[in-house]
């Protein structure tokens, strides 16, 4: 039977600390309100941050659940989601298995790869999990947000992670996505860290670093005491009251707690010399029982469990009683719930340092030998990687080996992708130590070498993993390599290839086919495979027909095998291929048999995904939205909403973009739609970004905001075509937003002078041009050139690539004149229009007509343009009507504009004062309970009433109300 204690000797008040204390309790009222929050309590070893963050945990016990996990590290390899698992089991204690189970909504299956005793309950084992709901890295931390938000919705939760500078990668990824993503709920989350451990580079510090940018983490640093706070800390310790003695004891002490705490005991008499010596102190007072239990606990970097401390001492339960008696009364131990750790790390570095070689090792084959036996009672249990690390230490290098193989995969196979990349350097680094490393692994060095470069690319660390992919390759030229292994790695590094945004995919995959084919290799499934992929490299870039032609083959080796999966994605491919190359219908035919061919979710997505993106290209952006929205509702139905869902997200900005609402564009770019994705989607969603800064009228950030992507775009351009095209529109977006019309001049001759293949996404550009043209011809420049060039370059472009509406407004605004203008502007009006050719071509028909002495027509269409400039928000387009209209004298002022404010309605009235709030259309909608739409009419029916071009104008007339 375990001894059970709550405290030490050395319960010692927490001083100094109030305000801190104060600034936690106000981020609980917070959460407590509704607001999510969170907060990481830094500082050195020895601070506090455990005692600050215990005490306020008491504090709050009584009106909130609280949930805590600790980071643990075997000998620098975290363990796998080691505090997650621990709040998982925490959770199901509070709430129960099953209100966890039902909280975590559609992918809660994937919570069994933490926590495979959930299967354990009667509605764990009735939900069985289909074959197209299989865990995958996403649906586990959308199945842990979800959860983490249900259970917070009706009672305060608070979770707490001690430790976190040990904390694995896949537990700071799945606390960063829980950060940025969750929206509702009344959840506080508390880190405790040491920002003492770990180098600039650190993953844990690189974490705070970004959570702490994004607003989404508080700090709470814990500095040394003051010398006051020492007095008092000693005075209530029981020590000296000799003001010598308490100066002697801060300047060694240093204003850290933790050893004023362990030098209070030694203040009337001479302090110890060393650190050592103040942290060895107490371990030198203990009886050998007590010690001996001491040193046990000292090898583990997790608390111990009684039964374990049973097996490992060979005490019988009275005997070791005693001895953790007494060592908790010394001030070493405490008791953590029914474990046992020492009262701080410390302590623990400081006794386990005192090992002799021998004991050292004795001890660690104790320890792997107790895991391996509670492993073999019961094979669900995974401790294979604390068995890798106390093999290790015991010396046992062949046995550290198959731990260490066992501990890679089963971190794998949990997604803990970091943690596993560590393991499997640590088998590397083994592997020549051991005579049959072969047989002790399980397979050869180079499938290895395969496996762990796959794992430190699902880590993030790509670099790493095409490093490691070469010198399989390199070793396989040497010793001879199975050729569908060789084919597997030369896969594998294109994919590399492609994570990065480098050259070389296509001829990595074109090999691997060779290999394939120039050995026989049997096997279908890898075939099918590469020539998917490289049927999608060769799309990506441009090459269609190419593309075509692998999507066929990879189709038919799909038909021969029977796998849908396969062949959907081979017809998502051809569809996306042959639209590009002009054959439109054949492309919507591909993929309409595509779609019924998704009977699982991966090939659903990728339809939704692909097809949705294709049908923008295309113009057809109502469609577009519609497949985007209806694969969100996929992706959220099986718990990838904010996953694969942000890939949805980012193609419904896209036509959203072109549809001119701005509102929603704003709501969807608010979110966090990158979370840690690979450097490609990161680019798309930045020119997605730079492209609403420049509508908002903010060049200079937009500017900013493409530098840092602009280097890897401009490389990933050259094998990417969509990147390029995107890229080159959003530096359109913000010359016009500039005004800077040389550098819009030098962006359509630079998309002009384009050699690279050709896609579908140039039509666009090209129609963006022809008001690039107009613009350029309005302020007096030769555009003779480029009107023939930009119209060549169109009419160069596949019949079925050049919508009649879309050549109907680059015809005009190429060759302007009032009719064909005309023409343009009701065709602008069309419901699939981009939204800023309404403007566009109304602006372009007033300058027509007024050269043509129309002058009241000019205004007439001038005054309309205006409307539509303030109806979509597009301040560069506000600005540019503003400008004409004052230079060519079409806008009215002298109207009596305090005649004009009286005759505004009561509701006008609001509206103009939350105008001069500046407020946007979408929020005004909000304030007032109308729709978007009403408000912009109300908008620009105001300025016109007002006879003013700008909301800046309109705000100044509304000080003249009250008057």
């Amino acid at each position: 039977m375990a001894f059970t204690a709550t405290s030490s000797a050395t319960a010692a008040p927490m001083v100094g600390r109030e305000a801190e204390l104060a600034r936690l309790d106000a981020l609980f009222a917070r959460a407590e309100g509704g607001q999510p929050t969170a907060a990481v309590v830094a500082g050195e070893a020895g601070m506090g941050k455990s005692r600050l963050i215990r005490e306020f945990v008491a504090s709050v016990a009584d009106h909130a659940d609280v949930a805590t996990g600790r980071a643990v590290d075997f000998g620098g390899s975290p363990a796998p989601y080691g505090a997650v698992l621990g709040l998982l089991r925490d959770l199901a204690t509070k709430r129960g298995a099953d209100e966890l189970w039902r909280a975590a909504g559609p992918g809660r299956t994937a919570l069994l790869l933490l926590m495979p005793e959930l299967a354990e309950s009667a509605e764990t084992a009735a939900s069985t999990p289909s074959l197209d709901t299989q865990p995958t890295p996403e649906r586990l931390r959308e199945a842990f947000v979800t959860a983490v938000e249900s259970l917070a919705e009706n009672r305060p939760l608070v979770l707490v992670i001690e430790d976190l500078h040990w904390a694995d990668e896949g537990t700071l990824t799945l606390l960063s996505f829980l950060l940025r993503v969750v929206t509702r709920g009344r959840l506080l989350v508390v880190l405790g860290w040491r920002s003492d451990e770990g180098r600039r580079a650190n993953p844990v510090r690189l974490f705070i670093g970004e959570a702490e940018r994004a607003h989404l983490l508080e700090r709470i640093t814990l500095s040394r005491l003051d010398h006051a706070a020492v007095q008092t800390l000693v005075t209530a310790l029981g020590g000296a009251d000799d003001p010598d003695a308490v100066d002697r004891l801060d300047e060694r002490a240093e204003g850290i707690p933790f050893f004023i705490e362990e030098l209070a005991c030694c203040a009337d008499g001479p302090l110890p010399d060393t650190l050592r010596d103040v942290l060895l102190a107490r371990y030198g007072q203990l009886w050998e029982d007590a010690a001996a239990t001491v040193r046990v606990i000292s090898a583990s970097d997790a608390p111990l469990e009684h039964d374990t401390l049973v097996a490992l001492t060979g005490f019988d339960d009275e005997r070791l009683n005693a001895a953790i008696r007494e060592a908790v009364g010394t001030g070493i131990l405490v008791v953590d719930d029914d474990r046992y750790t020492f009262r701080h790390a410390l302590l623990r570095e400081a006794v386990h340092a005192e090992l002799l070689p021998g004991e050292h090792a004795a001890l660690h084959r104790a320890y792997a030998e107790h895991f391996q036996a509670l492993m073999d009672a019961d094979p669900r249990r995974d401790l294979q990687a604390a068995l890798a690390h106390h093999w290790r230490h015991a010396h046992e290098r062949r046995r550290a080996l198959t731990a260490a193989v066992a501990a890679m995969l089963s971190a794998k196979s949990r997604y803990a992708f970091s943690t596993a990349a560590r393991f499997g350097r640590m088998v590397l680094d083994l592997w020549d130590q051991v005579d049959d490393a072969e047989a002790a692994a399980g397979m050869d060095r180079i499938t290895l070498m395969q496996r762990i470069a796959s794992i430190l690319r699902n880590a993030g660390e790509i670099e790493r993993a095409l490093a490691v992919a070469d010198r399989a390759l390199d070793e396989a030229e040497r010793t001879g390599i199975d050729p569908a292994l060789h084919a597997r790695l030369l896969r594998d590094k294109s994919v590399y290839h492609v994570n990065l945004g480098r050259l070389g995919a296509v001829a990595l995959l074109e090999e691997s086919l060779r290999v394939i084919d120039d050995a026989h290799v049997d096997d279908p499934e890898l075939s099918a495979g590469v020539l998917n992929l490289l049927a999608a490299r060769l799309m990506v870039a441009g090459r269609a027909g190419e593309a075509i032609e692998m999507a066929t083959r990879s189709a038919g080796v799909a038909e021969r095998i029977g796998s849908d999966q396969r062949l959907s994605v081979a017809l998502n491919v051809r569809g996306a291929s042959r639209a590009h190359s002009g054959d439109v219908d054949g492309g919507l035919a591909d993929y309409a048999t595509a779609r019924a061919l998704a009977h699982d979710q991966s090939a659903q997505l990728r339809y939704d995904v692909n097809y949705s993106d294709l049908l923008t290209v295309l113009g057809r952006y109502h469609e577009a939205m519609t497949v985007a929205e209806e694969g969100l509702e996929h992706a959220r139905a099986v718990g990838q909403a904010r996953t694969t869902g942000s890939i949805l997200t980012q193609n419904m900005v896209q036509p959203l973009l072109e549809l001119g609402e701005i509102d929603r564009v704003d709501e969807l770019l608010a979110r966090d739609l990158e979370l840690r994705t690979f450097p490609v989607f990161r680019m798309y969603t930045t020119t997605s970004r730079a492209r609403a800064l420049s509508w908002h009228g903010h060049p200079e950030s937009a500017a900013a905001l493409l530098r840092q992507q602009q280097s890897a775009i401009t490389a990933a351009s050259t094998f990417e075509r969509q990147v390029w095209s995107y890229g080159m529109h959003a530096r359109l977006a913000i010359a016009q937003a500039a005004d800077d019309r040389d550098a819009a001049l030098s962006i359509v001759r630079e998309i002009l002078d384009d050699d690279g293949e050709r896609t579908a996404h140039l039509t666009r550009l090209l129609l963006e041009a022809s008001a690039v043209v107009a613009d350029l011809r309005a302020h007096g420049l030769d555009v003779d050139d480029l009107v023939v060039r930009v119209a060549d370059a169109w009419d160069a472009v596949p019949a079925e690539l050049r919508p009649a509406t879309w050549q109907r407004i680059l015809t005009a605004l190429l060759h302007p004149d009032p009719e064909s203008l005309t023409a343009a502007v009701e065709t602008a009006d069309g419901r699939d229009m981009p939204a800023t050719f309404r403007v566009t071509t109304r602006l372009a028909l007033a300058r027509t007509l007024l050269a043509a002495g129309r002058r009241a027509d000019a205004a007439s269409v001038l005054a309309d343009a205006n409307a539509h400039a303030e109806a979509l928000a597009h301040e560069p387009l506000r600005r540019e009507v503003a400008a004409f209209g004052a230079a060519s004298g079409l806008t009215e002022t002298d109207r009596d504009q305090d005649a004009a404010l009286a005759e505004l309605t009561a509701r006008e009235r609001q509206v103009l004062e939350l105008i001069a709030e500046g407020l946007s259309n979408g929020q005004i909608a909000q304030r007032l309970f109308i729709s978007v739409k009403t408000a912009s009419v109300h908008v620009s029916a105001i300025l016109r009433k007002l006879g003013v071009s700008s909301r800046t104008e309109a705000a100044v007339l509304a000080t003249r109300v009250d008057a």
